[in-house]
């Protein structure tokens, strides 16, 4: 299993790893809750993944949640839930360990900025202690109408497409094709606006996505493909995010 340290405590919050099925269910039973599903948000994915969990500390009430598969190099890139969306064949030659990060979520009921900066900070002792060499994942939207994100599309379409040679493909039947019908100029602030914050926080980092985005109707969400090479991290945001994981 991969080494995450049991628990990083940073005021309010603290992460640590799920070591039980009732953690797991618990983890379940938030993605529920904010994906809006009909039943319990469980895939076989679940069973192959760690399970990151921030938790209030006073409380012990579970705030955020997400899971991470690590895998060995980009040749195993398939076996990702990713792969299920995207034609990823341009990354089946990256050297080093990648980490894919999926069903994140916050507790619609809490807006406290740290919430986020902790699981970043759980995450960046993810990386440090199993020498992640690229994060990846899909970001999403909430909601499936591309009409309301057409400035944060046009942003990313100019200013965050992902390198050529890591461009991934169109596989998903239904896409939205953003980098080659969207002409516009972004509002540089609807499109912050509208950005999530988990995309936000990748793209900071300098991070990239995908030249479309999928309609995932089963989850009523538009995502993109977002990777992170861990060498591209600017090192003052590098000494930012290990100070949190410190």
């Amino acid at each position: 299993m991969p080494n995450l340290p049991a628990l990083l405590s940073k005021g309010r919050y603290g992460a640590r790893l799920a070591e039980t099925a009732e953690d797991v269910a618990a983890a379940q039973a938030l993605r529920s809750l904010c994906f809006a599903t009909a039943e319990l948000d469980c895939d076989a994915f679940d069973a192959v993944c760690s399970h990151i969990l921030v938790e209030e500390a006073k409380t012990g009430a579970l705030v955020c949640c997400f899971r991470v598969l690590v895998l060995e190099g980009g040749a195993d890139v398939e076996r990702s839930y990713s792969a299920q969306f995207y034609g990823l064949s341009s990354l089946t030659d990256f050297q080093g360990r990648m980490a894919e990060v999926g069903r994140f979520c916050i507790h619609p009921d809490r807006t406290d900025p740290d919430i986020l900066r902790i699981a970043w900070g759980a995450m960046t002792s993810f990386v440090d202690d199993n020498d992640i060499r690229m994060l990846f994942g899909c970001s999403s939207f909430a909601g499936t109408e591309t009409g309301d994100y057409l400035d944060t599309f046009a942003m990313l379409k100019h200013r965050h497409l992902a390198p050529k040679r890591w461009l991934p493909r169109v596989k998903a039947p239904h896409v939205f094709r953003f980098a080659a019908r969207l002409r516009r100029k972004p509002d540089a602030r609807k499109a912050m606006l509208r950005m999530p914050p988990l995309l936000r926080t990748y793209l900071m980092m300098g991070g990239w996505v995908s030249d479309h985005a999928v309609v995932d109707r089963q989850l009523n969400t538009l995502h993109v493909f977002t990777g992170l090479e861990i060498g591209a991290i600017p090192p003052a945001r590098k000494r930012l995010l290990r100070a949190v994981a410190g």
